[in-house]
């Protein structure tokens, strides 16, 4: 495209987006300040509909962009700046938040709030998980509750019935041997040790590793590597045109409700390097979400874990005001100690 008709082909895309509406000559002429004549415009919207950026719903109405225009304006944006007391707000905001669970949350209602789109935040954790500490707690009819926490501030709850009491004082003493020897270890690294030191047999002499032994086979730091997933927002899709039966809208909604093809939708189109934004317009043949786009960063964070931060909305969203709050979001996430 000729400078000329990528300005004029950006002008159509935004005011589409502003108003939902098929863009006529006039309308563009009018927010131009080269005074090109209408009829200058319409050659060149007739040169774009050529070239698949544009289309006509009816012969007297005026143009739509396709899929192609939006990705030419998206790939023309530059991610509009916060103010430097604004991204402070976002940092300080989820540094209030003292779990992973909790901050997956309210980054995601951060996204929403900012964007008016549904806002997606995942944190996905590595294969080998750091230890921070655990703690056993006795329950009544033989039952413990175990609480790992890892380095990524993920905390992980398990219940276990024993076939026998393990006192609450014994249970302190494990807590604290595995604090004190195995805190700072990978999970993976915990489970050859341990596995080693409790088949030596000076473990058979000792009443601790003994109860360890109990507990360990109960599955004691053998923890669910489950991704943490929130969406916020699904109800700003009612009443957009996204030109979908009732059918195919109950089959989206029902579609955004399953975290794992959220997951799934997620690796499929943030592929790009940690920290750069990705943008997808149209999600294609990930039916029946194809009138929907895509933004979204990939955020590596301490203690092997990968958080995913998007808006997921219509094709005509503001897509300045999305790709800034998406970046900006991160920044804020990936700035905090874990």
């Amino acid at each position: 495209m000729t400078h000329r008709e990528q300005d004029i082909l950006h002008s159509i895309v935004e005011s589409y987006i502003q108003t939902g509406e098929p863009v006529g000559s006039q309308t563009v002429s009018r927010h131009r300040r080269d005074n090109l004549s209408s009829a200058t415009i319409r050659s060149v919207m007739a040169d774009l509909c050529d070239g698949g950026y544009l289309s006509q719903p009816h012969t007297s109405a005026g143009r739509i962009p396709t899929e192609k225009a939006f990705r030419s304006y998206v790939q023309s944006l530059a991610r509009a700046r916060l103010l430097m007391a604004e991204l402070q707000r976002l940092r300080s905001e989820l540094s209030q938040m003292n779990t992973m669970e909790a901050r997956v949350e309210r980054s995601s209602q951060m996204l929403t709030e900012m964007t008016q789109s549904v806002g997606i935040t995942a944190a996905i954790p590595a294969s080998s998980q750091i230890l921070d500490q655990i703690e056993l707690i006795g329950l009544a009819d033989h039952r413990v509750l175990m609480i790992v926490v890892t380095r990524d501030r993920v905390v992980h709850n398990r219940v276990v019935a024993l076939d026998e009491l393990v006192a609450q004082d014994d249970l302190l003493s494990i807590r604290n041997y595995i604090n004190r020897n195995f805190t700072g270890w990978s999970l993976s690294e915990i489970h050859t040790d341990l596995k080693r030191r409790l088949e030596e047999q000076s473990a058979v002499y000792d009443a601790m590793l003994n109860k360890l032994t109990l507990l360990y086979s109960k599955g004691l730091l053998d923890i669910q590597l489950t991704p943490e997933i929130h969406m916020e927002g699904t109800g700003n899709l009612v009443g957009l045109d996204l030109h979908l039966t009732r059918e195919k809208l109950r089959e989206l909604f029902q579609t955004l409700e399953e975290k794992k093809r959220i997951l799934q939708l997620l690796d499929r189109f943030l592929e790009q390097p940690a920290g750069e934004l990705a943008v997808q317009v149209g999600l294609g043949d990930a039916h029946p979400l194809s009138e929907l786009s895509l933004i979204g960063v990939s955020i590596p964070l301490a203690g092997g874990v990968y958080a995913k931060i998007a808006v997921l909305g219509p094709m005509r969203m503001n897509y300045g005001k999305a790709m800034s709050a998406v970046y900006h979001v991160g920044q804020a996430f990936r700035s905090l100690p874990v």
